[in-house]
C-alpha cells in the first residue's frame, strides 16, 4: 500500500502553506493507547502503516446495541438467515446511542489556529469505503460523512473528532484486507493541503484457556419424556458445579430448537480495540458453525445479539467435504506462543481434517479464520474418529511454567494398562462399567476380561495411540512443547457399530450399548445424539477402507471444561470399582492433581457419552477477553 501521509497539493499546495503556516494533520490511536494524541508525536510515527504491534484499530459494528434488529418478518414468520444477519449497528448509517458510539475508533485533526477564514475541509475513505462508515462529531451529534460533508474554518482551527466503523469482519483479504485509510482535505481558494491516517479492522478471535472462564452456555431441552428430565438433571448438576468453581454469573441457556450440543453450532470468540482510559472495548461475536442447517445457530441472533455481542455467520455453497467436521467442537485454540520465528499472540486455532479422505473443514470459514492475520489455523488428522472433532483427544491446559501452559492429551495406551493391571491383580470378572441401568435400558454387562479379549478393542486402542502419537509430533514441531509439557490422560475408544431402532433404523453407538430393536436408549440417540447429525449428513466421500472410526469407550476424560485456572471438570468415568474405587476415576484425577488442578466429576452417560460425546461437546464458555491480543509472548525456552 502506498505511503498514505500528509501531502502537499503540487505547487498550490506548497504556496498554501507557505502562505498560512498550515498543514493538514490527522491523528488516530496508533500506539493503542485510548487516547489520540494531537499534541505530541506518539500517535505520529506509523499512521500510515499497519502491523500487528503498532496501528490504529477499529470495530467491526456487527452487535445492536439498542436491539433494534428484528427477529421475526412484519407477520411474524422468522427472518430467513440471510435477513438474520443483514442487520446489526453497522448495517446503518447511523450512531444508535452512547453504546454504539462506543464503538467508534475515534480519529482527530490537529487543530489549525492560523487557518484562513474562507478554509474548508471535507473527508473521505480513501480506501476501505466499501466496508467502513466514517462519522463526525458535530454539535454534541454523530452525523454521517459524505461526500457533501464541509467542515468549517472554526471547526479546522479548534480540532475535529471522528468516528470509524467496519460493517463486517474481514472475510477473504483477496476482498478486502480491512484496512480503512481516512483523508482529511482543507482547501482555501485554490490551494489545498491533506493528510491520512490508516486502520485496520480489530480481528475477529477465538478464545484460550489462559483466558478466564466467565460465564458457562448449554442447552436446555423442553418437555416430560425420559431424556428431556435427564438433560434438566444434567443442567441443574452443572449450574452447581460452575458455582463451585468460582463463576457466579449465572448460565446462559439455549431453550429454542432442542439442539444439546452447545459446543457444534457456536464458537465464541471477540473483537476488541483499546477505548478512551485505557479501557478494553471488547465485543463478543459468536461465530456461528458453518452448517445452514442446523437451526440451533439462528439463537444466536434471536437471542444473544445485543449489547456488545454480534454473531458472524458463514455462507458456504459448496456441498460440505463432511458436514460433522464443520461443527465447532472441531475448533479449538492453542494459547499464545512464539516458537521458530513465528508468534501467535492471541493463540492459534486447531481444527481436525480426515487425511484418509481429503476431507476438510468448511474452506470459506477457513479462509476466513486465516484472513484475520493472528491464528492461522493448523489442521490435524481425525480421520480415526467417528465424530472427527479434535476436542476428542486434545485440550490445552494453564500451567506456571515459562510458557504457561501444557497439552492435555488422551492415552489409550494407559487405558489399556490400567486394565490389564486390574486383570493381572485378579480382577478380570469386574464390571467394566458401573454405571447403572436407566428404565429399560439395562447397565452394560461386559467385564474386564470380555474387553480385553475383544475381538477389536485392544487393536482399535493400539491404532488411536499411533493417531494420537502422530498428531501430538505435529502439536511438539509447531509450538515447541516438549515431553515435560505433555499431561496424558488415561483413556479408551471403540470403533462404531450399529443398533436397531424401533421402527429398524441403523444407528451407530459405542459397542457397548449393544441394545434389542426397540430399546428407547437407541431412539433417543437418533433423536438427540451426534447419530443424528451424522445420519443427516453423511459424508460425500467414504474414508479409506483401512480406517477404523471410534469414540470414547469409557467417558472421555479430556473432553470436559475448564471452569477456572485451577478448576476442570470432566464426565464421570463410571469404570470398573477395585476395592470400592473407580480405577480411571483414580488415575484420571492423580493426573490432573499432578499439574495443579483440582478434578470435580459430572454424569453423562445418557445424556451425551452415548450420544457420541462428552460434557465439553454440550457446553461452551464465554471468557474473559480484555487482554490486548497484539502483545506479543515471550519466546519459550526451546524456541525462537
Amino acid at each position: 500500500m502506498a505511503a498514505a501521509g500528509s501531502v502537499l497539493a503540487g505547487p498550490a499546495g506548497s504556496a498554501f502553506a507557505a502562505e498560512t503556516g498550515v498543514r493538514a494533520d490527522l491523528r488516530a490511536d496508533v500506539n493503542r493507547d485510548g487516547r489520540v494524541d494531537v499534541t505530541g508525536g506518539s500517535d505520529k510515527t506509523g499512521e500510515d502503516a499497519w502491523s500487528v504491534d503498532r496501528g490504529a484499530v477499529f470495530l467491526p459494528n456487527i452487535d445492536d446495541d439498542s436491539k433494534r434488529c428484528p427477529v421475526t418478518a412484519p407477520d411474524g414468520e422468522p427472518l430467513t438467515d440471510a435477513k438474520l444477519a443483514a442487520c446489526n449497528d453497522g448495517s446503518d448509517t447511523k450512531v444508535n446511542g452512547t453504546e454504539d458510539a462506543a464503538d467508534l475508533a475515534r480519529v482527530s485533526s490537529v487543530p489549525l489556529p492560523g487557518l484562513p477564514a474562507n478554509a474548508t475541509g471535507s473527508l473521505k475513505l480513501a480506501t476501505g469505503g466499501k466496508h467502513a462508515h466514517l462519522f463526525l462529531q458535530r454539535a454534541g451529534k454523530w452525523i454521517p460523512v459524505t461526500s457533501a460533508t464541509r467542515l468549517t474554518a472554526a471547526e479546522l482551527r479548534s480540532g475535529v473528532e471522528f468516528g470509524v466503523e467496519a460493517t463486517d469482519v474481514v472475510r477473504d483479504t483477496a476482498k478486502w484486507d480491512g484496512r480503512a485509510v481516512v483523508r482529511l482535505t482543507v482547501t482555501s481558494g485554490q490551494k489545498s493541503t491533506s493528510d491520512a491516517v490508516t486502520l485496520r479492522v480489530a480481528p475477529l478471535l477465538t478464545q484460550h484457556h489462559l483466558q478466564d472462564t466467565q460465564q458457562v452456555m448449554v442447552s436446555k431441552v423442553q418437555g416430560d419424556g425420559p431424556d428431556s428430565r435427564l438433560q434438566r438433571e444434567f443442567v441443574a448438576a452443572l449450574e452447581k458445579e460452575v458455582e463451585k468453581a468460582g463463576v457466579t454469573t449465572p448460565l446462559v441457556t439455549f431453550e429454542m430448537y432442542a439442539d444439546r450440543w452447545a459446543q457444534d453450532f457456536v464458537e465464541p470468540a471477540y473483537v476488541s480495540m483499546t477505548g478512551p482510559g485505557g479501557q478494553r472495548q471488547v465485543m463478543r461475536v459468536m461465530l456461528r458453525s458453518a452448517q445452514p442447517d442446523r437451526d440451533a445457530g439462528r439463537e444466536l441472533f434471536e437471542r444473544m445479539r445485543g449489547r456488545d455481542i454480534g454473531v458472524v455467520q458463514v455462507t458456504d455453497r459448496a456441498e460440505p467435504d463432511d458436514w460433522s467436521l464443520n461443527s465447532m467442537g472441531n475448533l479449538e485454540t492453542i494459547p499464545p506462543y512464539a516458537h521458530a520465528g513465528r508468534s501467535f499472540p492471541a493463540g492459534r486455532i486447531i481444527m481436525g481434517e480426515r487425511k484418509d479422505s481429503g476431507a476438510r473443514p468448511s474452506k470459506v470459514m477457513r479462509t476466513m479464520l486465516k484472513a484475520q492475520g493472528l491464528q492461522d489455523p493448523l489442521l490435524l488428522d481425525t480421520s480415526w474418529l467417528g465424530v472427527g472433532h479434535v476436542d476428542e483427544f486434545v485440550q490445552f491446559l494453564p500451567a506456571d511454567t515459562p510458557r504457561g501452559w501444557r497439552i492435555g492429551i488422551a492415552d489409550p495406551k494407559a487405558g489399556l494398562q490400567l486394565l490389564r493391571d486390574a486383570k493381572r491383580d485378579g480382577h478380570g470378572g469386574t464390571k467394566m462399567f458401573s454405571v447403572p441401568g436407566r428404565g429399560g435400558t439395562p447397565a452394560p454387562k461386559e467385564t474386564i476380561d470380555q474387553a480385553l479379549a475383544s475381538r477389536h478393542l485392544v487393536a482399535d486402542n493400539e491404532m488411536a495411540a499411533r493417531r494420537i502419537a502422530a498428531n501430538l509430533e505435529i502439536l511438539k514441531r509447531e509450538t515447541g512443547v516438549t515431553d515435560e509439557e505433555i499431561v496424558r490422560v488415561p483413556a479408551l475408544y471403540t470403533r462404531d457399530s450399529e443398533a436397531l431402532t424401533a421402527d429398524g433404523q441403523e444407528v451407530p453407538v459405542p459397542r457397548l450399548t449393544r441394545m434389542g430393536a426397540g430399546s428407547d436408549l437407541v431412539d433417543s440417540l437418533r433423536e438427540q445424539g451426534q447419530q443424528k447429525w451424522l445420519a443427516e449428513n453423511p459424508a460425500p466421500g467414504a474414508a479409506a477402507p483401512a480406517t477404523v472410526r471410534t469414540s470414547a469407550y469409557v467417558p472421555g476424560a479430556v473432553n470436559g471444561v475448564l471452569l477456572g485456572r485451577d478448576r476442570y471438570l470432566a464426565p464421570r468415568q463410571w469404570g470398573p470399582v477395585i476395592g470400592g474405587k473407580d480405577v480411571f476415576t483414580e488415575a484420571v484425577t492423580a493426573v490432573y492433581q499432578r499439574v495443579g488442578l483440582k478434578v470435580s466429576y459430572i454424569d453423562d452417560w445418557y445424556t451425551y457419552h452415548l450420544g457420541m460425546g462428552e460434557v465439553h461437546c454440550g457446553t461452551n464458555t464465554l471468557r474473559d477477553a480484555t487482554a490486548a491480543w497484539w502483545q506479543r509472548p515471550a519466546a519459550n525456552r526451546n524456541g525462537v
